[in-house]
């Protein structure tokens, strides 16, 4: 049984294509301006890496900020319910999920089937997101790939804010003036940005093995942060970024297995 799942996110496109549970392919697009093309043209990457055909999957599921334009008849899941699942999949005993991608931050608390029982997701601001760290980075002069090592190298770090990208970004840019070493500016800003989503999840509680998804839980500075803030160790999944299209097209094959009974 195929199943093929999709993430349609803000930034970019994510496709995963199952077999019975494995995985047989992914790819990754940019969203651009027009979603719906973006998607198509990752799907058909994905089946052709999987060297299968549309009509060989037996079904699609979406998940994502713009999951309503998907085609082919796609099911819809919710991002939580998605990447619960796939935190499961990917840990067998995780219970708290962490997604921070580059819009959005949430956390999940979910049950021994990836089943979410709560969750909490970040008010409307960059501030917990990836985009905080892209914002900074520019302030910095920085490439975005190097400001996790950068963080790495420091000791200690400055105090910013992380109430809001402006807010933090002014703070950044008068470090700078004080002549401030970048790494400790740098392990600021992840430092800030951890703050932010380690209030979050503690509102709904860390549970044991804790897990971390979505493409900044590959931002080495942003684990570290995350991990003093929390108190507790962060499982890194497996291709992270791609946890919201798995968990989608996970739920799928389960909906396809109920419907068969």
């Amino acid at each position: 049984m195929i199943a093929v799942g999709f993430d349609v996110g803000a930034q970019s496109v994510k496709v995963i294509v199952l077999n019975n549970g494995k995985v047989l392919s992914r790819a990754k697009t940019f969203s651009g301006f027009d979603h719906v093309q973006a998607l198509q043209d990752a799907i058909e990457e994905a089946l052709k890496l999987a060297n299968i055909t549309q009509a060989d999957v037996t079904i699609f599921t979406a998940t994502g900020s713009s999951m309503e334009a998907s085609p082919y008849n796609a099911s819809t899941v919710s991002m939580m319910s998605a990447i619960a699942k796939a935190g499961t999949y990917f840990f067998s005993k995780a219970r708290t999920i962490i997604d921070v991608g580059a819009e959005e931050a949430r956390a999940v608390k979910c049950d021994d089937r990836g089943v979410m029982v709560d969750f909490v997701v970040n008010e409307r601001c960059a501030a917990g997101a990836g985009a905080f760290v892209e914002a900074m980075a520019r302030a910095l002069e920085v490439k975005m790939e190097d400001m996790g090592v950068l963080s790495l190298e420091a000791e200690r770090a400055s105090s910013i804010n992380a109430a809001c990208v402006i807010f933090g970004e002014s703070d950044v840019v008068s470090l700078i003036h004080k002549q401030e070493p970048k790494c400790e500016i740098a392990r600021a800003v992840y430092d800030a940005m951890a703050d932010r989503v380690s209030s979050m999840v503690h509102r709904i509680g860390v549970n044991s093995d804790v897990v971390l998804v979505g493409g900044v839980a590959k931002d080495v500075g942003f684990v570290s942060s995350l991990k003093r803030k929390l108190g507790v160790d962060v499982l890194i999944a497996e291709f992270p970024e791609f946890a919201g299209a798995l968990g989608a097209a996970l739920i799928g094959l389960t909906k396809c297995k109920v419907n068969k009974v």
